[in-house]
């Protein structure tokens, strides 16, 4: 098959989770023996201190004639079998599904986050989860500055949205989405997206046949340490996640990753003397490495996340997980669950969380058993391209019986 990959990159300074996503289904489909061609984009090129490189992004938005122009040049050219979007926005728009229409292909489009109801993404604001926006009201986007905080630019993509949602742009041009969790499903449905055309298909991670006993990572172990791995945002729930190290001073955490509120954090960790380690940005490979090492990993989210990666990829270690008992982390973890749950935004059961697990070896083991068990038959390469297959495949048969 001939697969055509299509993703606006978000800035390289700031990789987001659909950005290793993409390249990951990418090298999976072409081991698997598929042609795959790309078109891709990258926020790079737009100078945020420029304001006119903003405004020609803000007028591109509902529909970029490079796009048109570009993409539509390769799919005369190439003929893939069929397109798959990961992420258009704000570039590439929907622009790139009229280009395969036009040209007969047929279109998968993963939807990473919930930017269909949400113009940040996330149905997140003041320090709590937001459900005041619709797919087709984005009003209170516009009144709160949902997006990078701008009055103007949240009326561009509030106006985008309500646009897309009024003349169904997205569903019109879009012939099977795939989501992340069942929780998602729901939402999208409840948006307007059709059912028949929403399949579950979960993040997946590199994955061993077997669990490797590493007895040094158990709780109890000399030196231990937790880990959370993520960008330091307020929806991330990082504040939530320095209250509770307050009275977890006996166990060291490391955080990796970077963001806005790395100064503000540091602050804390400073005056307080808390056993914090900020390791900032690394590398995949040594994130995973920490991650292998760790006690366990803590996922603090108090936003509606797609699939946290790094709940697979601490399970794919044989690292026990704590998470947020909110939105896709639930379906995630599971209906037995492979971690252990605590309520969002309360550093109090957080703290609990981490006590009972400290307290508890044989539920250590029984959770990274559980966690590898689930991340083998639910996030494995093999289980990602088996539901990336019989889409392109479906779509490809329904297409020949039309």
């Amino acid at each position: 098959m001939k697969i055509l990959l299509v993703h606006n990159f978000y800035r390289s300074g700031a990789p987001g989770g659909e950005d290793v996503v993409f390249a990951q289904e990418k090298s999976l489909l072409e081991a698997a023996g598929h042609e795959v061609i790309t078109y891709t984009r990258s926020n790079d090129e737009m100078n945020e201190r420029n304001p006119l490189d903003v405004l020609r992004t803000i007028a591109g938005l509902r529909r970029s004639r490079r796009t048109v122009r570009e993409l539509g040049a390769l799919l005369q050219r190439e003929r893939p079998d069929v397109a798959h979007f990961h992420n258009t926005f704000p570039l590439i728009s929907a622009s790139g599904y009229e280009a395969c229409v036009e040209a007969g292909v047929p279109v998968v489009q993963t939807l990473h986050n919930f930017r269909m109801t949400c113009a940040a993404g996330t149905h997140y604001r003041a320090g709590r989860v937001c459900e005041s926006c619709t797919a087709q009201d984005h009003r209170a986007a516009i009144e709160h500055r949902c997006y990078r905080n701008s009055a103007a630019a949240s009326f561009a993509v509030a106006r985008m949205l309500r646009a897309q949602a009024i003349d169904r742009s997205l569903v019109r041009g879009v012939d099977r989405f795939l989501v992340l969790s069942p929780f998602a499903a729901k939402r999208f449905v409840a948006a307007g997206i059709p059912p028949e055309k929403i399949t579950v298909k979960p993040n997946c991670v590199e994955v061993g046949e077997q669990l490797v006993e590493r007895p040094h990572r158990d709780v109890t172990a000399a030196r231990p340490f937790a880990i959370f791995v993520g960008r330091l945002s307020s929806e991330k729930g990082v504040r939530t996640l320095l209250r509770a190290w307050q009275g977890l001073r006996d166990l060291p955490l490391k955080i990796v990753g970077d963001g806005p509120l790395r100064g503000e954090l540091q602050a804390i960790v400073h005056e307080a003397n808390l056993p914090v380690e900020f390791l900032g940005l690394c590398s995949r490979a040594d994130t995973l490495a920490q991650v292998a090492q760790a006690a366990m990993q803590i996922v603090p989210s108090e936003c509606f996340e797609g699939t946290p990666l790094v709940i697979p990829e601490a399970w794919s270690r044989g690292t026990p997980v704590i998470a947020a008992h909110l939105g896709s982390m639930i379906d995630t973890l599971g209906p037995e669950p492979c971690g252990i749950f605590f309520t969002p935004g309360d550093a109090a059961d957080l703290m609990r969380a981490v006590r009972q697990l400290q307290a508890d070896p044989l539920l250590g083991a029984a959770l990274r058993t559980k966690g590898f068990d689930r991340c083998r038959r639910v996030h494995s390469p093999a289980a990602t391209l088996a539901v990336l297959e019989s889409t392109y495949q479906s779509l490809l048969a329904s297409r020949v019986a039309a």
